[in-house]
């Protein structure tokens, strides 16, 4: 019998139970997938809790992003084989032995990628591109101040940063998160604990300040940033994993800046054409081996809550997966 993680009660991940369940017929063009891994991302945290923007009826299994091979294709489907090596895009219910989805959530997965590597690309590298393509609009040569570099999508902002030929600077906690950031391309190197980060960019760009912040973080992180930007400055609202920040409409004015939410996953659904963009993009640059996820972490499905846990406790570096 298969297995997935259910959340029936909101709450952390260890009110979430691994519980086996019957396969179903599949119906006209659909495709049943065998999961191999599924990634960890902190929309998936904050479902399970209540506190994300979509809120699936109980129950439900967590999960944006997963990858495996193709077991069963329902009449109908055209263009997909048995044995296919693919990604599973959903809303949730990726953290599961199977899946069953359409054709148009799944794509090929890049060549000489692992199943691990291909179910934590998309989400993190997504955000990263909407977020400096699309709203950023980060050009060559600007600098691009990354907070939480040492993350997944603080990772994924770091690579996709150095492709369209920014001065990456990357603000991590620890010094094992920025010598990952440096593999992946991070031109200055900014410990939070050794100096006040604002001082660092400002001596990095010689008083300039940053053309482009991108802050998953939040709080304090998104207030003080304001105060080391560049006439012109974009910041990009990635998330708020260290509190709600405050805008300073004066500090915004005086130096022409923008604030940016970014939703990479509602911009695609209410423009398909730019996530049509992005995902040939992506693909093409993970094919070309100029993006791959770091991943620190391998558990197995049943160690989800574990899992999840190194992402609220801060002690991934790079991305988190579930293998099965």
């Amino acid at each position: 019998m298969p297995r997935a993680v259910v959340c029936r009660e909101l709450g952390p991940p260890e009110k979430l139970r691994l519980e086996t369940f019957a396969p179903r017929v599949l119906a006209p063009g659909e495709v049943r997938v065998a999961i191999r891994a599924a990634g960890i991302n902190f929309p998936d945290i904050l479902m399970s809790a209540g506190e994300y923007q979509l809120k699936p009826d109980l129950p439900f299994t967590p999960g944006v992003e997963a990858a495996g091979s193709v077991s069963e294709i329902a009449d109908g489907v055209e263009g997909i084989a048995i044995g296919d090596r693919v990604i599973a895009r959903m809303r949730h219910g990726a953290y599961a032995d199977e899946v069953i989805v359409t054709p148009s959530q799944l794509v090929k997965l890049p060549p000489d990628f692992h199943y691990a590597e291909g179910a934590t690309l998309l989400a993190a590298h997504g955000t990263a591109y909407h977020a400096l393509v699309d709203r950023g609009q980060l050009r060559r040569g600007e600098a691009l101040l990354v907070h939480g570099a040492g993350g997944g999508v603080g990772l994924a902002a770091v690579e996709v940063g150095k492709l369209l030929g920014a001065t990456v600077i990357a603000a991590a906690s620890s010094e094992e998160k920025l010598a990952v950031a440096k593999t992946k391309g991070a031109d200055h190197l900014v410990l939070y604990a050794r100096e006040p980060f604002c001082d660092a960019v400002k001596r990095i760009t010689e008083g300039r300040g940053a053309d482009v912040v991108f802050d998953p973080v939040g709080g304090e992180v998104f207030e003080n940033s304001q105060r080391c930007i560049a006439f012109g400055a974009r910041m990009l609202v990635i998330g708020f994993t260290g509190g709600i920040g405050l805008a300073r409409t004066n500090l915004l004015m005086i130096k022409g800046a923008s604030v940016l939410g970014v939703r990479a996953g509602e911009a695609a659904r209410k423009n398909p054409a730019l996530g049509e963009e992005r995902l040939r993009t992506l693909l093409a640059w993970a094919a070309g081996g100029h993006v791959r996820p770091h991943i620190s972490h391998r558990l197995p499905l049943e160690d989800y809550a574990k899992a999840m846990r190194l992402l609220i406790d801060r002690k991934a570096i790079g991305r988190v997966a579930l293998v099965t």
